[in-house]
């Protein structure tokens, strides 16, 4: 079985003209443009403007600033953020330079599954976030493997050495990091390739009728609420899931989920588009109250697979669910 979805598949930033990325491949401190659409016609600058850097979080008010201080021009000329786009307008923005910021060192504990010289693989609870970022600047993942390791590498920057790949805040289980440049590499062209195994685990809501499928359907940023993804034709970028059925629990559905794709929020995104989202999904759940004793999303990281970087050989690690999403699996089975 296959639920599929027609929507367009477009991504606005094939068309830009960039003059130049920094080493993350993010639109900082550089001057980017395009033009105007005739299907863009009538937007707002604010919101045009914001949604060409879906995939940076950058927020509607933070490109109003830009406006505001002229750092955006429509035709050459500064404008209003509500100003009204026409087809053919030509749009520049010189993207400010974020303030200096490093990572340090934090003494945070880890579940460290494997370590080698080239990786490192941990087991990361819920509720921990992977990287610094605004709003949290310490107690990441990050600190804690700039501690335990001494040494990550260099190419995703200060913010972010060593991450390859991340994990929602509020998802469980296994995310690998690099040590140095030459494993980073090698593990991000695996990513790209779709080389990597990784398989998750989740309890969602309602009794899926079919033993598996595959949930194609592009996701972009929630046009009511920037902060959310969502299912949408504008802006998005292709998005598969496969999923497997493991067992029915009454009301509920046990299910292995594997990405071949990885954007945000990917499955917590395609469970609910499909109606059944994940138990405890503080977000994109909306069943509030039917938790079973979980204190946050049912959805874990439970197996991860690549090929190591130095050695060639395929590696391959499990972990074992958070001990409230088992507990509330065996309320399931027992009733």
């Amino acid at each position: 079985m296959t639920t599929a979805n027609s929507l367009g598949k477009n991504n606005p930033s094939e068309d830009w003209n960039v003059s130049g990325l920094n080493d993350s491949g993010e639109s900082i401190g550089k001057e980017l443009e395009w033009v105007v659409s005739a299907e863009e016609a009538g937007e707002r600058l604010d919101k045009h403007v914001t949604e060409r850097f879906e995939d940076e979080s950058v927020s509607r008010s933070q490109v109003q600033d830009w406006i505001r201080s002229g750092a955006v021009t429509v035709g050459g000329r500064t404008g209003k953020p509500n100003a009204k786009l026409q087809a053919g307008d030509a749009i520049v923005v010189n993207v400010p330079e974020p303030e200096p910021f490093e990572a340090m060192p934090e003494n945070i504990p880890l579940d460290v599954v494997y370590e080698d010289g080239d990786v490192i693989v941990i087991n990361k609870p819920r509720d921990f976030v992977v990287h610094p970022a605004a709003g949290h600047a310490s107690g990441t993942v990050v600190n804690a493997l700039l501690h335990h390791c001494k040494d990550l590498s260099g190419i995703n920057g200060v913010m972010r050495p060593g991450i390859v790949h991340r994990i929602d805040k509020d998802t469980s289980g296994l995310l690998m990091a690099a040590k140095n440049d030459l494993a980073h590499a090698s593990l991000a062209e695996q990513l790209k390739d779709h080389t990597v195994t990784r398989r998750y685990y989740g309890l969602v809501y309602g009794l899926i009728p079919h033993d598996k499928g595959t949930i194609d359907a592009p996701i972009g940023r929630d046009p009511d609420d920037r902060k959310l993804f969502t299912v949408t034709d504008k802006g998005a970028k292709r998005s598969v899931t496969h999923f497997n059925v493991l067992e029915r629990l009454g009301d509920y559905t046990f299910v292995e989920l594997k990405l071949e794709t990885g954007r945000t929020h990917q499955i917590r995104v395609h469970m609910k588009y499909i109606g059944h989202s994940l138990v405890g999904d503080p977000v994109y759940g909306g069943r509030k109250g039917r938790t079973l004793g979980m204190t946050g999303q049912a959805l874990h990281a439970g197996v991860l697979g690549f090929t190591h970087p130095r050695t060639g050989e395929y590696l391959e690690f499990t972990a074992p669910l958070p001990e409230d999403m088992a507990h509330a699996l065996d309320i399931l089975r027992n009733r």
